[in-house]
């Protein structure tokens, strides 16, 4: 048997050859952690494709982001001591500012101090730390991350280390006529793909959702039946849209605020890219009872942390079935993945021998 590309009669003009060797571009902003991570007088050990990145929060002032090689002889220096604003090995002690300069070598003065490490642009926004690994100047980071800033919402952080290329992440989500795959979790719900739309580096696409007269999981209830109005449309309306290289998710059940908004990042983990850390941030639009979302928060998170490790699951067994057969042989038929997957080749970076390889520090 060989590989297969893309089924017959479907336009693979645009569509690469093998979207897995493509790495997610350096210069965009990307979580790697969450706020609560990185303690206060802490240092904490993360990555971008394979690159080390330790993340400081000293005790005074803001945190900031540095390669996690010590110049000296290579050590993380996540494993170091933060003390006075500063970065110090727990090797030989050689101490780093902000800016990854070397300060201080306490057996050698500071007359002869060697080069620093690399910094990286570094910033927090809505218990997500976001940074900069591109070699060109970073622009301003977003101003916030979904509905997370907006009191109208509540909202929780939840997300995991997923075995596979961030590509598949990014088809799963825009994808919905893979619910049969959540068919114990959120019951028979019928998708249906309304259109798109699309520009220099996203889409999104449009759905409605058909369910028959049978009562709906709980956890999907306290997001969209509770905000139900006798004005309501029929269907709901789910935006899903993919602006390189993050996702955001909105549901709709009227003609007012989504009464779901989910903002996704995956960032690649490892040098070949077959894992992502993933980072959902989902706010639910609070309804007129006061305290009633929180009564029911606890039956919500279980809820959506079933769908997520279904979701988790089924990517894993993608990313194992191509490490087995050596390449991509899907045969995609929905025209909307092939657009996708032509958005994320174009926008993403080829790697070298399957790494997207290291980049020289200063």
């Amino acid at each position: 048997m060989s590989p297969i590309g893309n089924a017959a009669g479907t336009d693979t003009s645009q569509v690469p050859a093998d979207l897995r060797k493509i790495g997610a571009h350096p210069d965009h902003w990307y979580p790697v952690a969450w706020s609560r991570e990185v303690r206060r007088g802490k240092a904490f050990a993360s990555s971008f494709a394979g690159e080390p990145i330790v993340v400081v929060r000293p005790q005074t002032g803001d945190l900031f982001a540095l390669e996690d090689r010590c110049a000296h002889r290579q050590v993380p220096l996540s494993k170091g001591v933060v003390r006075d604003c500063r970065l110090h090995c727990c090797y030989h002690g050689w101490s780093y500012d902000a800016s990854g300069r070397c300060v201080d070598v306490p057996y050698l003065g500071k007359e002869k101090l060697p080069n620093g490490v690399r910094s990286y642009p570094c910033c927090e926004r809505d218990g997500v730390v976001l940074v900069w690994p591109g070699q060109s100047p970073a622009p301003p980071p977003p101003a916030s991350l979904g509905a997370a800033a907006d009191p109208r919402y509540k909202t929780r952080h939840f997300g995991q280390t997923v075995n596979c290329h961030y590509t598949f992440m990014h088809e799963n989500l825009m994808d919905m006529n893979h619910q049969f795959l959540h068919r114990r979790t959120t019951g028979k719900v019928g998708p249906r793909y309304l259109g798109k739309r699309a520009g220099d580096g996203w889409m999104e696409l449009d759905y409605s959702f058909r369910r028959p007269e049978e009562k709906a999981p709980f956890g999907e209830t306290m997001i969209v039946g509770r905000f139900r109005s006798a004005s309501s449309a029929p269907r709901d309306l789910m935006t899903i849209r993919t602006d390189y290289p993050h996702q955001t998710l909105r549901l709709w059940t009227s003609s007012e605020l989504p009464v779901l908004h989910v903002w996704l990042g995956y960032t690649p983990v490892d040098a070949e890219q077959r894992k992502n850390r993933t980072f959902i941030v989902l706010s639910v639009r609070r309804p007129r009872i006061p305290g009633a979302l929180e009564i029911v928060w606890p039956f919500l998170s279980k809820f959506t942390d079933r769908v997520f490790a279904e979701d988790r699951e089924i990517v894993e067994m993608e990313q194992a079935a191509y490490d087995a057969q050596g390449g991509d042989w899907n045969q995609e038929v929905f025209p909307a993945i092939h657009e996708l997957r032509s958005l994320l080749a174009r926008k993403g970076i080829a790697m070298r021998d399957g790494a997207a390889g290291r980049h020289p520090g200063p």
